[in-house]
Formats: C-alpha cells, structure tokens, sequence
C-alpha cells in the first residue's frame, strides 16, 4: 500500500499560465522526489496598464511517501 502526500505550490511566469506551472513542477524537483501527478487549482494574473504582466498558477503536487 503506498501513501500520497500533496504539497500546494505558486508558480509565476512573464509568459503563461502553463509556464508558471511548469516552473513550479521544475522548481519542487529539486527537493521532491517521486512526483506523480498535478492538479490546477487556481490562475490568476498581475495587470498593469491593462495588460497582463506576470501569471500565476497554484497547483496541487502529489508525490509518494517512502
């Protein structure tokens, strides 16, 4: 029987919503072993002058408890 844990992230980015997640899935990498799946739980956005400047991403990350 294996035990899950999930952890919630934010990740930004200048660029996209997807890339601020996958900066957040790359970042937990390096601390994180074993990450098995993703759940997008919000996206947001900073906005200046009427345009969208940096996007946000929070994210569930679930991983396998050894």
């Amino acid at each position: 029987m294996s035990v899950v844990k999930v952890i919630e992230l934010v990740g930004d980015s200048n660029q996209s919503w997807e890339d601020a997640a996958s900066k957040a899935i790359s970042r937990a990498q390096d601390s994180v072993d074993g990450i098995t799946g993703v759940e997008i739980k919000r996206m947001t956005a900073v906005v200046q002058d009427g345009k969208i400047v940096e996007y946000k991403t929070n994210l569930d990350v679930a991983f396998e408890v050894k």
